[in-house]
């Protein structure tokens, strides 16, 4: 028996604004779309070709006040080829949360606070 992982969900107060983030940000486009019959809800599946693995996005109409994360240690995690490039355009974005330069890594924070990290290729 095999298992592929395919997505992860995220819940998201502003549809549009959490879009753009992830496009400006990652590079992330739209891979499709599924609109509730009665207009409930909004699922977003975002990816690119780099490989298969999506992002859901989960939009609820009637939602009106931000997602309580609490104490979430979760996040997710991306690796560049471009390590300076990618934290040059996210501190311009202004969407860098913290860095552990011991590591060699920094995080992002998208508009909902889901933290996202960022790695460069290691040799």
């Amino acid at each position: 028996m095999d298992f592929s992982f395919v997505h992860t969900n995220i819940n998201v107060l502003d549809l549009e604004k959490t879009l753009r983030f992830y496009r400006d940000a990652l590079g992330l486009k739209e891979m499709r779309r599924k609109e509730a019959a009665d207009g409930s809800f909004t699922l977003v599946f975002l990816g690119n070709e780099t490989n298969s693995y999506q992002i859901e996005l989960t939009w609820l109409k009637d939602r009106e006040k931000p997602y309580d994360l609490g104490d979430n240690e979760t996040h997710l995690a991306f690796r560049t080829n471009d390590f300076e490039a990618a934290r040059t355009l996210h501190e311009t974005m202004g969407c860098i949360s913290h860095e552990n330069k011991i590591f060699g890594i920094y995080f992002i924070e998208d508009p909902d606070g889901y933290q996202i990290e960022i790695l460069p290729v290691r040799k």
